[in-house]
């Protein structure tokens, strides 16, 4: 069937119109993207995406992301035009609260809304994270007789995007990976939210991408026919090299008095829509869709839905013919952990002396083998991390099936990736880096947590216990300031068998990311806990390390590595103290009343908490009346028990805070 632009014409400026509307009845958001990109939205949804507007979350739909996330008027017109589960309702409650069109586009906020983006770049790093996801998954379920997955990851992305970081590290490693799956159409308007573009760039995007290793094609955004054949191109490309769209557009096309400037950024045309719906031709009525382009989205309905059933036989067959695949693929996508996951990991010996990194690493082979669908990956550290999957090989160009991804300095792009992953929803995705560099790759980690992604971070050299490296490489705030952060755990085993309960922790946790922190140095194995109340005890946050065996006086709280400090000043200080050791504080503050009470009972004041980084998040649990012993400062360059020592990191300053109280 050929393309039938005249309907699609018509649908173009009725979306025009919606979008003008919304963003007038809410006083904000973006006309710009949504008017300047209508045409490319016309073709993708009303020609050339694979999808199913019952079926939003079906496994071989081509994905596409909306990077340019404040133009997310563009994708609620035509998420309501194909048929999703977005009624006219919904779009005249644009922005409004509790409604499923919010300002930027939110993960499961939306049906057919792929991912939450709106902070530029990231959904450019996402796109790449889902074809590396697409392609683990063809690698892994297709069979010669059976070809289940073949679908498109297609980005539209802007200036903004362009000029992000983020963008640019997640393309470079995307087409290192041969990821043609991916097609990427930059919305080229030539302006950004402040100014023309050429105000802050002048470089080639075209000739930058194509170092990078894309194909590129340049065309007229607005002629639905060129770019149809440009797209139709760059999806008969298998040629081991991602695609590029430089896409020109009039921003704001449709409000003469705003289209072309950057005035068109915001919601500066509201005031010209009236007369701008008239230059489309729409009637007076607002949020107006004519009853043509109606029933031509019906008509294409039935035929996206007899594309869809012709898949699902084949995927039926496939089923039959593979069960064993069937069932690891159904564990992907329902995000099924074994429940006897902690059996698995054997105890480490009495007598051991180990870094918790290391430790993650010994747990971490273990835990692959049950959960064939985890991967994992690290920014060029794996050599320190400890987080590589023995027998899982490298994901390559040329072996897609591989687990471990070399991502490079590339620790932004590394985490963005992670969350299309994520997003794609089969693999479970984990990656690892320094802790000190979370704050390279922070905007990724928060949109994780926001999304609900349930990432596993593996962050290592976890305070100034790292040492030589001194006060660059020594996160002394980075822990308490991804405590503060919604919806993520953040766990930090005192040594290895907490370390294995935290692998576990994090593994079971389905509804949010979870970061482990490890440390550089040794730790020793703490045989005076029971080794069943370090692994469990982590799964509740926090756990009665030593019991006082008098009447309670005295509380001492820590966690990591200084936990050790804290049941050493114990055994100096008497038989009323107590020790509690606390991993993780998030997944304590969700234990029940009585839990928390019976670890940290109210009665008890005098309390103490070390931990060596800032001190700031432990006043939660200590009180006006207790202490913490920590940081007010960056740290030192020289070994790392000299600085622990040289910052008061010890049992003793634990014994003399808890005798001034």
């Amino acid at each position: 069937m050929s393309l039938n632009t005249e309907i699609l014409s018509h649908a173009a400026n009725e979306a025009r119109g919606l979008c003008m509307d919304a963003v007038q009845a809410s006083q904000s958001g973006h006309l710009g993207l949504p008017l300047g990109c209508a045409e490319i939205g016309a073709v993708l949804y009303g020609y050339a995406l694979k999808y199913n507007p019952d079926e939003p979350r079906w496994i071989n739909r081509d994905y596409f992301v909306l990077s340019a996330g404040h133009g997310s008027m563009f994708l609620y017109a035509w998420l309501h035009l194909s048929g999703y589960d977005l009624p006219m309702s919904e779009i005249k409650r644009f922005r409004q609260l509790h409604s499923k069109t919010p300002g930027h586009p939110e993960f499961f906020e939306t049906p057919g809304v792929e991912c939450t983006t709106g902070p530029l770049g990231q959904g450019v790093g996402n796109a790449v994270g889902f074809a590396v996801s697409q392609k683990m998954a063809a690698a892994r379920f297709n069979t010669e007789k059976h070809k289940i997955l073949d679908n498109h990851i297609i980005c539209l992305a802007g200036d903004g995007d362009m000029q992000e970081g983020v963008a640019s590290e997640a393309s470079a490693l995307g087409a290192h990976l041969g990821l043609d799956n991916l097609i990427v159409i930059y919305d080229s308007n030539a302006v950004t939210l402040d100014a023309p573009a050429k105000a802050t760039q002048s470089e080639d995007t075209g000739m930058r991408f194509k170092a990078y290793g894309f194909d590129v094609q340049e065309i007229d955004g607005q002629d639905m026919q060129e770019f149809l054949d440009a797209l139709n191109v760059a999806k008969e490309r298998n040629n081991g090299k991602p695609q590029f769209i430089i896409a020109h557009t009039l921003i704001g096309k449709g409000v003469p008095e705003v289209a072309g400037t950057y005035k068109a950024h915001g919601e500066a045309g509201a005031k010209f829509v009236d007369a701008g719906r008239k230059g489309l031709g729409l009637p007076e009525e607002h949020y107006f869709v004519s009853q043509e382009v109606r029933d031509y989205f019906a008509q294409h309905k039935k035929k996206l839905l007899a594309d869809y059933e012709r898949w699902e036989k084949t995927y039926n067959d496939w089923r039959d013919a593979n069960p064993d695949k069937a069932k690891v693929l159904d564990d992907g996508v329902q995000r099924r952990v074994p429940a006897d996951l902690l059996s698995k990991i054997p105890e480490f010996p009495k007598d051991a002396k180990l870094a918790t990194r290391k430790a993650g690493g010994e747990v971490l082979q273990p835990i692959a083998r049950e959960m064939p669908l985890l991967m994992s990956g690290s920014a060029d550290l794996h050599g320190s991390t400890m987080n590589y999957i023995k027998e899982g090989e490298d994901f390559t160009r040329d072996d897609p099936s591989g687990r471990n991804i070399r991502f490079g300095i590339r620790e932004h792009g590394m985490c963005a990736i992670l969350n299309g992953i994520s997003y794609h929803g089969i693999f479970r995705a984990s990656g690892a880096t320094f802790m000190v560099f979370t704050d390279y790759c922070r905007a990724s980690i928060r949109l994780a947590a926001l999304s609900k992604l349930p990432n596993v971070y593996i962050f290592t050299h976890d305070s100034i216990g790292v040492g030589e490296d001194g006060p660059t490489h020594e996160p002394v705030e980075t822990v308490s300031s991804v405590r503060v952060m919604p919806q993520i755990d953040l766990i930090r085993p005192a040594d290895p068998e907490e370390t294995a309960g935290a692998f576990v922790a994090a593994m079971e946790r389905v509804d949010g990311p979870t970061m482990i922190v490890l440390t550089r140095q040794t730790v020793p194995i703490l045989n005076d806990v029971v080794l069943t109340l370090r692994r469990e005890g982590v799964r509740r946050g926090g756990y009665i390390a030593k019991k006082e065996k008098g009447k309670l006086e005295l509380i001492i709280m820590s966690s990591g590595s200084e936990l050790q400090h804290a049941l050493a000043a114990a055994n100096q200080l008497g038989e009323g103290v107590r020790v509690v050791s606390m991993p993780c504080f998030e997944r304590f503050k969700r234990q029940s009343a009585e839990y928390r009470e019976e670890v940290l009972p109210n009665g008890c004041r005098k309390r103490v908490a070390i931990e060596a980084g800032v001190p700031d998040t432990w006043y939660e649990f200590v009180g006006l009346d207790g202490k913490v012993i920590g940081l007010h400062r960056f740290g030192l360059s020289a070994p790392g028990a000299e600085v622990m020592k040289e910052f008061g990191i010890d049992a003793a300053h634990v014994v003399e805070a808890a005798k001034s109280l």
